[in-house]
């Protein structure tokens, strides 16, 4: 669906920049100030830019579904992440992607993220760390989803390793591996 197999994680001016010259589509933004939000959407969809919100990460923006739904209809955001169960499932009533990111700590932690995930029925989740890419297929076929992995990527091997194991994507804010798509 994205087309791309890196999703830039922007967090700052430069890394906008650097992500609206590039060829990439979809980005995520996050740790910007919600008053920053409507001129950074402006700016990714007058660059014909996909746009995707860390909904926790947006410092004062309330990360319940009613923020969810502040970014659907006011900002006509293309898609939310989101380790709430209720932000994605505005999500899936809106038609906007929903992508449930969840920590995989240990194995309850693991556990407790699949639970919620099969009631759910995410179109995406993202795992993080992404080091934990030996339970994609696991995931994938337990939830019935794409898996994006993030988190810890530091080189291009860790990357490749993500994708041999089956995700159909990676998230990071490491503008140096933007390039491996």
């Amino acid at each position: 669906m994205f087309g791309q197999r890196i999703i830039p994680a922007i967090s700052d001016h430069k890394k906008l920049k650097k992500f609206l010259a590039s060829d990439l589509t979809y980005g995520i933004l996050m740790n910007f100030q919600l008053a920053q939000l409507d001129d950074l959407v402006r700016q990714m969809k007058e660059a014909n830019k996909k746009v995707l919100i860390h909904s926790e990460l947006i410092r004062g923006l309330s990360s319940d579904e009613y923020g969810a739904i502040y970014l659907i209809q006011a900002l006509k955001v293309d898609g939310i992440i989101s380790s709430k169960p209720k932000v994605i499932e505005v999500c899936q009533k809106r038609g906007v992607i929903g992508i449930y990111r969840f920590f995989i700590k240990d194995s309850i932690s693991l556990e407790q993220s699949l639970e919620i995930g099969v009631r759910l029925k995410p179109e995406f989740v993202e795992i993080l760390p992404a080091c934990c890419y030996d339970l994609v297929q696991e995931i994938r076929n337990k939830l019935h989803c794409e898996v994006l992995l993030g988190g810890l990527i530091k080189c291009s091997d860790q990357a490749n390793k993500c994708f041999a194991s089956g995700a159909v994507a990676i998230t990071t804010s490491n503008p140096d591996l933007w390039e491996l798509n």
